[in-house]
């Protein structure tokens, strides 16, 4: 009867352990260029396996305030592009990303970052108009314009967001439906098909599990 106590007990422990593995949410995968398809990635940094981060960016968000990397110091954010007339994917984009709005409303430790694809046509007062008809606050989820070439730089060298290439000329044009999940750290974590519920059910739960680990 001594022996079997012990060998119970190391036995529920066992259990114990397994139980807690299992419950553990999984920890979300780093994406380097070298991890994405390469139709998403732009040709000059395909080949960048480690210690991709978002660098600095310099944007005008729907309050015309200058919006810079430091703005999401210590972060976690979601970030998309789209366009205000935009009649195809962009409201289902911004129904679904109303959904991670409002769950994470009352979490400072979460951003939302939306980029106009069309910055000529969505001057400030455009994206301040596109905003309140959200009824969304302007501090946690930030709709920036700025220059064509920066912007579409961001989505195909920076967030990998856009499948087509191009310079970011008159005549470029970027149509995604992409959500991209950054770190604190700068770091992608995760992409989502922003028109689908069931993938943004799976972007909330790795936000949590981001939220957690952090």
């Amino acid at each position: 009867m001594k022996r079997i106590i012990p060998a119970i007990i190391v036995v529920i422990i066992g259990i114990f352990i397994a139980y807690y593995m299992l419950i553990q949410p999984k920890p979300l995968k780093i994406y380097n260029p070298s991890d994405i398809n390469p139709k998403l990635v732009d040709e000059s940094v395909q080949d960048v396996s480690k210690n991709h981060r978002v660098g600095s960016f310099n944007l005008v968000d729907q309050e015309g305030n200058t919006i810079t990397e430091l703005n999401f110091k210590n972060k976690i954010y979601v970030t998309d592009f789209f366009f205000v007339t935009c009649p195809t994917i962009c409201p289902k984009m911004a129904t679904q990303m109303l959904r991670v709005y409002e769950e994470f409303k009352e979490n400072d430790n979460l951003l939302l970052l939306s980029h106009t694809v069309m910055p000529v046509e969505d001057s400030v007062p455009v994206l301040k108009e596109y905003a309140d008809k959200l009824a969304v606050d302007a501090k946690k989820w930030k709709f920036v314009t700025g220059k064509k070439e920066h912007i579409y730089d961001l989505a195909r060298k920076t967030y990998f967001a856009a499948v087509t290439e191009g310079d970011g000329g008159i005549e470029d044009f970027i149509h995604t439906e992409n959500f991209v999940l950054v770190d604190k750290e700068k770091r992608l974590r995760g992409f989502y098909d922003g028109t689908s519920e069931k993938d943004v059910d799976r972007l909330i739960k790795d936000i949590y599990t981001l939220l957690k680990s952090n």
